[in-house]
This record gives C-alpha cells, sequence and structure tokens, in this order.
C-alpha cells in the first residue's frame, strides 16, 4: 500500500510539470504599429500639428518684428545719437531673448500637449492589451517593437490581430 501510494506520489510530481508547461502561453505585438493605426492617434497628430502650426505662427510674427528692428538699426546706426543707437540695440537683444524664451516655451507646450493627447491613446491600448492577455490566459505578451525580445519562436501567437479586434479596428 505503501508502495502504491509512493508511486501515485512521484507519477503526480513528473507529471504535474508536463502540464504546467503545456498550459504556458506567450504572446507578441506591435505597439507602435498598433498605435498608428488607432483613429484616435490620427485625430491627436492633427490637434498636435494644429498646435504646432499656432505656436509656429506666433513665432513667425516675432521674427518679423525682430527683422524689421534689425533692419531699422542697420540703416540708421551711422546716423543715430548714441543713446538711440544703444536703446535700439537693447531693444534687438530683448526681441532675441524674448524670441529664444518664446522657442523653449513652445517646445515645452507642445511635449505636454503630446503626452495630454496620447496619453489616454496608450491606457487604452493596454487596457486592450491586458483585456486580450486575461480573455486567452497567456502569461506574458511582448512588445517586439521595442527591440527588448530578443527572441520569439512560432509557438509564440501574434496577439495583434486579437488586440485589433479588441479595439475594434479591422
Amino acid at each position: 500500500m505503501k508502495l502504491i501510494n509512493f508511486l501515485s506520489v512521484i507519477t503526480l510530481f513528473m507529471i504535474t510539470p508536463l502540464i504546467s508547461a503545456q498550459e504556458l502561453k506567450f504572446g507578441h505585438l506591435n505597439m507602435q504599429e498598433l498605435i498608428t493605426i488607432m483613429p484616435e492617434k490620427q485625430e491627436a497628430d492633427q490637434k498636435l500639428q494644429q498646435e504646432a502650426q499656432t505656436l509656429q505662427n506666433r513665432m513667425q510674427v516675432m521674427s518679423e518684428e525682430h527683422e524689421r528692428k534689425f533692419r531699422e538699426y542697420l540703416a540708421e546706426r551711422e546716423t543715430m545719437p548714441d543713446l538711440i543707437r544703444t536703446t535700439m540695440e537693447k531693444e534687438i537683444q530683448d526681441i532675441e531673448q524674448r524670441l529664444q524664451n518664446y522657442q523653449n516655451l513652445a517646445q515645452q507646450t507642445l511635449s505636454r500637449k503630446e503626452q495630454e493627447l496620447y496619453q489616454p491613446i496608450l491606457e487604452k491600448l493596454q487596457k486592450a492589451i491586458d483585456n486580450v492577455g486575461a480573455e486567452n490566459n497567456f502569461i506574458y505578451i511582448f512588445d517586439i517593437s521595442s527591440q527588448v525580445v530578443l527572441y520569439h519562436s512560432d509557438a509564440s501567437v501574434d496577439c495583434g490581430p486579437l488586440v485589433k479586434k479588441e479595439l475594434g479596428i479591422n
């Protein structure tokens, strides 16, 4: 009787890893590809482009003001009294400083806007990936666009079509 129990326990331990190994399910997808086909990404790109154009237009106006002041200064600097020349030089330097500050602030504004527009898209995609992973019992789903996964075999399931379906993208 002890021998039968012992053999049963050994058999159980030998079979358990085989069963567990068969249950492991790995998947992969290309997040960059999925993001680019999401309609929300295209809308976000358009909004970001509009914001960039608005900032660029303002920068153009400031640059034209700088150019006008500088031409005026060059045309009249030889005949100007020192006080006026010094004042104009200071004005030109101030405009150049404002241009530099504006350019820095515009870059920061665009970065914040990009984050604001793309964060909900990334969250939606992550939720879809989480749902696909849970519904299909995946242990891991790797992003092959990040170049971190050095190898994946044909046994790894391409989850891209499943995530597209979850997102409602054809």
